[in-house]
């Protein structure tokens, strides 16, 4: 480990406790080297090698009001009938896809029929007829989910 690393975790772990102990009232910040050489930070300026230092307050934003950024010069815009066609078309896209999952799901039910799916010829092994059985149960499930999933983009869409 490089000495700059164990530097770099003081600074942030020293920023993080000024931002606690500022929230607590706490102004007070010392910056001590040991013996060895070695940095720490804390906020009680006890033994050698300590000194006090001045630490401007940390701000954090506050989730409840992000900030919301600038749009840069220069950025492209659609205009709106372009958006409308871009949506129309991703609705559309999403409503084929939904259409095939669904009758995908159709094939699977039918091919599961309630849980005791016909056997095979090559099912002879039991466990086989169980183990496609439980692999038909998952895929079910599995594009049941995808269908939520397409059902929820479309209700963004529209």
């Amino acid at each position: 480990m490089s000495v700059r690393r164990p530097v770099l975790f003081g600074l942030v772990s020293f920023a993080l406790a000024a931002a606690v102990a500022s929230a607590h009232g706490q102004d007070s910040y010392f910056k001590c080297v040991d013996e060895h050489g070695n940095t720490t930070f804390t906020n009680t300026g006890s033994g050698k090698g300590c000194a006090k230092i001045n630490v401007d307050p940390v701000v954090i934003p506050s989730p409840k009001y992000p900030v919301k950024a600038a749009t840069p010069a220069g950025y492209p815009k659609v205009d709106s009938t372009t958006q409308k066609s871009r949506d129309s078309d991703r609705l559309r896209i999403l409503q084929d896809e939904l259409h095939d999952k669904e009758t995908q799901l159709a094939s699977l039910k039918r091919e599961y029929n309630n849980g005791e799916p016909e056997r095979q010829g090559n099912e002879r092994n039991y466990q086989r007829y169980l183990d496609r059985t439980e692999q038909l149960r998952s895929d079910i499930a599995r594009t049941e989910s995808d269908i939520a999933s397409i059902r929820s983009e479309i209700n963004k869409v529209q």
